[in-house]
């Protein structure tokens, strides 16, 4: 993926969902182990956030752009900026609250405007 694909796919598409970029290569085991899982936990999310994958391999620019030194590596990006990211092969449940601990939500927001 090159960086202006990177930055329509991602940065700009972040503005109006959150994206989960996960950077792997096809010839890392923990990358093939967290693959899957991820990819499920997108089909579940329903259209909360998006899933984007990139082959650090096939895009050094990208992967070189956010300091990738291990993979696999999984960035959220919200508003076009990364806010967290995790680095390895968690199980699906530490994954999911990962996602939980970090992704907007509308009735956290609400709730909390009461008390303002």
């Amino acid at each position: 993926m090159e960086l202006q694909e990177f930055t329509q796919n991602v940065l700009d598409r972040s503005h109006t969902v959150p994206v989960l970029v996960d950077f792997w290569a096809p010839w890392c085991g923990p990358c093939r182990v967290l693959g899957p899982v991820i990819e499920e936990l997108a089909e579940e999310a329903d259209g909360r956030w998006e899933l984007v994958k990139i082959n650090v391999d096939e895009s050094k620019e990208v992967a070189g752009k956010y300091n990738i030194m291990s993979i696999p590596t999984v960035m959220l990006f919200l508003v076009g900026k990364p806010k967290d990211q995790f680095a390895g092969a968690l199980p699906k449940y530490q994954i999911n609250q990962w996602l939980v601990d970090r992704l907007p939500d509308p009735r956290k927001e609400r709730l909390s405007s009461f008390h303002a």
